[in-house]
């Protein structure tokens, strides 16, 4: 199995850093946004980008690309600040964000933004939608591999569950869920409103390769990625256990840090710690 070496993990943590100093720049013009589930998945979009995924900037359409589902599609803004730094789109369009006429809307849309390969933002959708993505690969005899990420909140939606039990059994070797477990929904902490016990158990059970790992690690993320592609005959699952709003000062260790407000001097300081971080 590949592993990662060293020069790579840094260039992976220098792009993380990169993609969350972008992000926070998307939203400051604004003065709000979904922060908290944007910073969270910022390390695992590094490494699904910067080292493991098929892709064509310049041709983001190409039919041979690995896909992304962002199930969880609020976070948008971390792919946006993503796919411009991978010149899918120039990044001065990043800061059109939710503005009007914008192609780039509060959760993903395929139809307008260059790179975004499904329509999500209702949760648990995606996850039904990109499991149908993967099918379709595997009838049409393609290798692509499909990504698929949910939020935990997004857990507590019953056609997750069913789209648990269908890809299970469906055995998609060549499809990677990611869950991104920050242990903080909309309107609070996930124990507090409807806890969801131990996941990788449960989808363990329904029959996946199940993992769990530190998700903002960027080699332990890379090599659950691994383990995940070297397994065949079953649809793999990997926990990312995560800080809602991690690296952003003024968001992290916040309960209500979902959508959010901030002032010009908090956004300001924000990207001081992360761009002195270099």
């Amino acid at each position: 199995m590949h592993t990662l070496q060293m020069s790579d993990k840094k260039r992976l943590e220098d792009f993380a850093r990169e993609i969350r100093v972008v992000t926070l720049k998307e939203f400051a013009h604004l003065g709000f946004g979904h922060v908290g589930g944007a910073m969270s998945i910022v390390e695992l979009l590094a490494v699904l980008y910067g080292e493991v995924m098929k892709i064509d900037p310049q041709n983001p359409k190409w039919a041979d690309r690995d896909w992304l589902v962002l199930s969880k599609g609020h976070a948008g803004p971390a792919l946006y600040a993503t796919l411009a730094l991978k010149g899918y789109f120039p990044e001065e369009m990043l800061y059109t964000l939710n503005q009007g006429g914008t192609k780039l809307p509060s959760h993903a849309d395929r139809n307008l933004t260059p790179g975004v390969d499904m329509t999500t933002g209702s949760l648990g959708q995606g996850f039904s939608t990109g499991l149908g993505v993967a099918l379709g690969h595997r009838l049409d005899g393609k290798d692509n591999s499909v990504y698929i990420v949910l939020g935990d909140g997004e857990c507590q939606e019953g056609q997750v569950w069913e789209a648990v039990l269908f890809g299970g059994n469906a055995k998609l070797d060549n499809l990677i869920v990611f869950v991104d477990h920050n242990k903080q929904q909309l309107d609070g902490y996930i124990d507090d409103i409807n806890p969801l016990g131990d996941l990788k158990a449960k989808w363990a059970e329904f029959g996946w390769h199940a993992q769990e790992v530190d998700g903002h690690d960027i080699a332990e993320i890379y090599t659950a990625i691994q383990k995940a592609k070297a397994t065949k005959g079953k649809s793999s699952v990997i926990v990312l256990h995560t800080v809602k709003g991690k690296g952003c000062n003024f968001a992290e260790g916040v309960e209500l840090n979902h959508h959010m407000r901030f002032t010009q001097e908090q956004m300001a300081e924000a990207l001081a710690i992360l761009e002195g971080g270099k």
